[in-house]
């Protein structure tokens, strides 16, 4: 019978240095020695960045906790494989070489595949020459500078609007009737034909009007000049005037009317008027007028001295039904002076005329 000879003696296996900063224990690394069971080493090569790896030496120990547990981690560091990035499929920035070495700039082919370089002190992206068909001379585009329909940029469509301001019933001292102030324009916001009507009818007959054709133009965002004639109907012969005025928006929002009248054989007139709209509510609005009218020298035959010939204040009360359609009611009072209050007495009429109105406004 042979004799059995003892088993070989398997080569004593290193013992792997412990790393004094590690704190994990060793039941703290056994499960992450069998995360890593089953994966593909190599596929780690395509984990390197693209930034150049440090230089580890020889010997040092880079043993992480948790991880990589089973490998010798006493030799050389792996050395530095660059990546290859994915095929550019989603139009993203495609790296095509990337220097290890202070000093190399990266190539970097963009979107539309021009190349461009990237300064790693400056991080300033430098592209090469446009086409000499990047774009046109004058910036246009291609495209021309032919008018486009429907815009306007002064608003330069002619548009029209009618206000009757005042079409009112008045009870004086004196008699009882009605009375008109209107105005109208049609035109462009440079250029405007304006119509304005003024007077009253009282003792059967036309008592006073007022008329007038102005042209306007701006001369401000809220006011503009007035340049035309006059033509004053009534009792007595008529008259007419040439004018020249402003209207317009003053502070405060009073609409002002300002008027300057030269007629015939050296006549003068000038003219003023303010009124203001004070909001009570949305549609109850109440409104204070003042009109005052001086001429330079007298006219016995329609009843007209010279300076102050006539001042009118009054307030009206009126609410909107619409925007365009407003009854009111009111008062106001007439005062007639100097050589005008003594032709009135003449004739049998009050120097001084409170009345009461009532009437409506609207317009188109």
């Amino acid at each position: 019978m042979s004799q059995m000879q003892p088993p070989a003696k398997e080569p004593a296996k290193p013992v792997a240095k412990k790393n004094p900063h590690s704190t994990k224990s060793k039941q703290a690394q056994q499960p992450a020695e069998h995360s890593m069971s089953g994966t593909d080493m190599s596929s780690m090569t395509n984990m390197a960045m693209l930034s150049p790896q440090p230089q580890v030496p020889a010997g040092t120990h880079t043993q992480h906790a948790g991880s990589m547990s089973g490998m010798d981690m006493d030799k050389a560091p792996m050395p530095y494989m660059p990546m290859q990035p994915p095929p550019n499929v989603t139009g993203e920035m495609q790296v095509l070489d990337i220097g290890s070495q202070i000093g190399v700039r990266p190539v970097v082919r963009g979107l539309n595949g021009e190349t461009m370089q990237m300064d790693m002190q400056g991080m300033q992206m430098q592209g090469g020459k446009a086409p000499p068909d990047a774009r046109s001379a004058d910036y246009s585009g291609g495209v021309g500078y032919g008018s486009t329909p429907g815009l306007h940029m002064l608003d330069d469509a002619a548009l029209g609007m009618l206000l009757i301001d005042r079409l009112e019933y008045f009870d004086g001292r004196n008699d009882n009737d009605v009375a008109l102030d209107a105005q109208g324009w049609y035109g462009t916001d440079a250029n405007k034909v304006w119509f304005k009507a003024e007077g009253e009818r009282s003792a059967g007959r036309l008592q006073d009007l007022r008329t007038e054709a102005l042209w306007a133009h701006p001369i401000g965002i809220y006011w503009n000049t007035q340049l035309g004639v006059r033509h004053d109907f009534g009792v007595g012969p008529s008259r007419t005037w040439a004018a020249f005025g402003v209207q317009g928006l003053a502070p405060y929002f009073f609409d002002v009317e300002a008027t300057f009248y030269v007629g015939q054989t050296g006549r003068t007139a000038f003219r003023f008027e303010s009124e203001y709209e004070l909001l009570l509510t949305q549609r109850l609005i109440l409104q204070p007028r003042f009109e005052m009218n001086l001429y330079g020298r007298d006219d016995p035959q329609r009843g007209i001295g010279s300076g102050l010939s006539e001042a009118q204040v009054g307030v009206r009360l009126r609410y909107e039904f619409t925007r365009k359609f407003a009854p009111y009611v009111g008062v106001e009072f007439e005062r007639k002076f100097g050589k005008t209050a003594d032709f009135a007495r003449n004739a049998g009429e009050p120097a001084f005329d409170p009345r009461l109105v009532a009437g409506i406004r609207f317009w188109f």
